[in-house]
Formats: C-alpha cells, sequence, structure tokens
C-alpha cells in the first residue's frame, strides 16, 4: 500500500510503499478515505521525534473492511486518530492508504456526516473534552468511571444550583480548531447538568459573526489584536475575573496573559507543554493544566522530553467520549478545506502551509487558492475512493 512516511534525516515525508497492516484482536482494518492535518503533523516532520521509515499522520476518516470486533462490521464508516511520528515510540500514523485501530478508539459517522468533515473531528475533539472534563473537572455531558472527577462535578452542580451565579468561561483562541470544539462541548455540558455559564472568546474580529452563531454562540468575544481586551474581559466579570480559561494558541505572552484573567480559585487549561518552550513562563498565575491528547492510547508514551505513562483511566475517557459522538452526533465538524491532490501533495502543500507547528510560522506567500492563510479551517486530503 501506499503512505506517506518519514525521512528524519532530511526532515521530510514522502509517499512510498508498504506493508498492508495486519488487523489484531479487537482491531478493525480501514480503508482511509479521507486525512485531516493538524499542526503537530507537521511539526513532528520538520521537527521529528519518530525514526526514518514512520507512518506520518494523525486524523482519518474512512471504511471497515476487516473487523475482529463483533459489533462492528465491514462497510462501517469510521473515523479515529493515530499518533504518528509524534514521539519516540514506532506505532504507525493514519496517512496510509489502509490502517489498523483498535476498535475502542474510533466513532461511527452519522449518514448526515461526509467522510471529510469527521476526518477533522477525532483529534482536536478529544483534545477539548480531555481538557474540559478529565482535567479541569467541569462536568461532562457522557457517563464515564472516573469516580472522584464525578465527585468534583457533582459539587459544582451544586454549587451552580445554590448560588445561581453563572460561570464565566474564557477560551482563548476561539476560532482555532480545538476552540470550535471546546466551546460546543462547554454547551452540552452546561444543558446536561443544568449550570449557568458565559462564554467568553478571543479571536480576530472577522470571525465574530460564524462564533455568535449556532454551535458556538458565544455570550462575548474580544479581537486578541486590540492590545485592551484582557481589560475588556475582567470588566464583564464586575472586576472579579472569569472562573476558567482555556488557553488554545499556548504561545508567546497568551498564557500569562490570560492566566492573569483567573478570579481567586479559578482554573487553567492550555494546549502546550511548558517542555515545549512556545509561551514566555513569567508572570503566569497559578498552575496551567497540560496534558498530551497522546494518553488516550492507554499505553507509555515519550513525548516532548516528557514520559507519560500507560493511564488506563485516560484510555476509559477516551472510550466514553467516542461512544457518546457515536450515539449522539453532539457536535458539528469544523469547517474544511478540502485541498487538491492525496498523500503526495501533503508534504508540498499542506505541512508547508501549517509551518512549524506555531501560529507565527504559517506560510502567507504562496499564491496558489487553497494556499490561502489558514483561519477558522481544517485542511483535508481525500486520499482513496
Amino acid at each position: 500500500m501506499k503512505a506517506l512516511v518519514l525521512d528524519a534525516e532530511r526532515r521530510t515525508a514522502s509517499v512510498q510503499s508498504i506493508p498492508k497492516p495486519v488487523v489484531g484482536e479487537n482491531e478493525v482494518l480501514v480503508r482511509v478515505q479521507c486525512v485531516a492535518l493538524n499542526p503537530v503533523d507537521s511539526l513532528y516532520v520538520s521537527e521529528p521525534l519518530g525514526t526514518t521509515g514512520r507512518t506520518v499522520g494523525s486524523d482519518w476518516a474512512g471504511t471497515i473492511i476487516e473487523s475482529n470486533a463483533g459489533y462492528l462490521r465491514p462497510g462501517t464508516r469510521v473515523a479515529g486518530f493515530l499518533q504518528g511520528a509524534s514521539s519516540v515510540n514506532e506505532r504507525p500514523g493514519a496517512f496510509a492508504e489502509y490502517l489498523v485501530c483498535p476498535s475502542d478508539l474510533l466513532w461511527t459517522l452519522p449518514d448526515s456526516m461526509s467522510l471529510q468533515e469527521a476526518s477533522a473531528v477525532s483529534l482536536c475533539a478529544l483534545t477539548a473534552a480531555q481538557a474540559l472534563f478529565y482535567r479541569l473537572q467541569l462536568p461532562a455531558p457522557f457517563p464515564y468511571s472516573e469516580q472522584d472527577v464525578q465527585t468534583v462535578a457533582q459539587g459544582l452542580a451544586i454549587q451552580q444550583s445554590t448560588t445561581e451565579q453563572p460561570l464565566y468561561f474564557l477560551i482563548y483562541g476561539a476560532s482555532t480548531s480545538v476552540g470550535m470544539y471546546a466551546v460546543q462541548l462547554v454547551h452540552h455540558a452546561a444543558a446536561s447538568k443544568g449550570f449557568k455559564v458565559v462564554l467568553i472568546g478571543t479571536a480576530s474580529r472577522a470571525r465574530f459573526p460564524m462564533l455568535k452563531s449556532a454551535p458556538y454562540n458565544y455570550h462575548a468575544l474580544f479581537n486578541y489584536k486590540e492590545t485592551d481586551w484582557p481589560e475588556k474581559i475582567r470588566h464583564i466579570t464586575g472586576g472579579k475575573g472569569v472562573d476558567y480559561v482555556y488557553d488554545c494558541i499556548a504561545e508567546g505572552s497568551t498564557v500569562s496573559l490570560t492566566s492573569r484573567l483567573l478570579r481567586e480559585g479559578g482554573h487553567m487549561a492550555i494546549v502546550r507543554s511548558f517542555e515545549g518552550g512556545a509561551f514566555d513562563t513569567e508572570h503566569i498565575v497559578g498552575n496551567p493544566i497540560y496534558g498530551a491528547v497522546w494518553e488516550a492510547f492507554g499505553v507509555e508514551v515519550q513525548y516532548h522530553g516528557m514520559n507519560l505513562p500507560a493511564s488506563r483511566p485516560a484510555r476509559a475517557f477516551a472510550t466514553a467520549f467516542y461512544k457518546w459522538l457515536s450515539k449522539c452526533q453532539p457536535l458539528v465538524p469544523n469547517p474544511i478545506r478540502l485541498m487538491p491532490g492525496g498523500l503526495e501533495r501533503i508534504p508540498l502543500d499542506g505541512l508547508i502551509l501549517l509551518g512549524g507547528g506555531n501560529m507565527e510560522d504559517r506560510l502567507e506567500n504562496r499564491d496558489e487558492e487553497w494556499m490561502r492563510q489558514i483561519s477558522a479551517e481544517k485542511l483535508v486530503y481525500m486520499i482513496g475512493k
């Protein structure tokens, strides 16, 4: 089969022929039809952690052609993500004609959703869910087995019902892929658990009309390009600050600026680790929480100088989240940009457009229409019929 394979020495990737994977116990073999790009895919091709020969890529959608899980049958349309060349482990990624995936780490598509749309969901939606429910401990709109988290959630619900005061929740980077899923998840949590929330977001002014509309429905939006946005946010909270922050950018000064908007006892999550060095660490208030989405695999992962131990609770959370996606179809996928070509065009266009993984590195000087600056979109490639 064809796959996009890492060349670590040259810091690039190319299409090569490799053996078709063999399905194992409780796994499915999928014919991959669409893949979506994430900044991590570009970052770990340009700054390799994996060794030469690794299949790269994370997000995928396709059709099951062989199943060793009785409840999933061939012909079922599914989506998920793999950890392609983004750690020193040797597991293959998703940018290939076929892949194998554990049957509990994928979700089934509703008839109304295209494979292109579905390919843009799995990694970023789970990243947001982990941050909100598994780490910040908001009450989740779906059941899972972490009793300690559920206890915190129940306490929050009791606090809400007695005070009748809304939670102020700030999402910095509201038009990022993770941010667009995070706000939907907060709305679902509030509706299912009966607490009030005021959603505050930052984005460029051009994205305000989209973000004020369904399914995002922000209550207040501020232009991050204007220097007084922190003061404006503090003003609408009556000077008390926000209860929660989710920084979906975590670059430069964003972590320190947003952390200073927390009220006393507030909580904050970030999308990048301290070890990655992408943001300034001076003047940060409190202890922003970070966790890698790769914990969902439930195996030991070495990533960005960190050793992430195998976590059964993290695997159970991911499984519960994907069951919820399969059963309820609760999320509207990110808007997509369908890119021309297939696997062979990913390193020539998509990875270049994403740059080195940081927002400030993204390419702006290509003339092709599909190479316009990325904003509020996922780059998607068709790689099979």
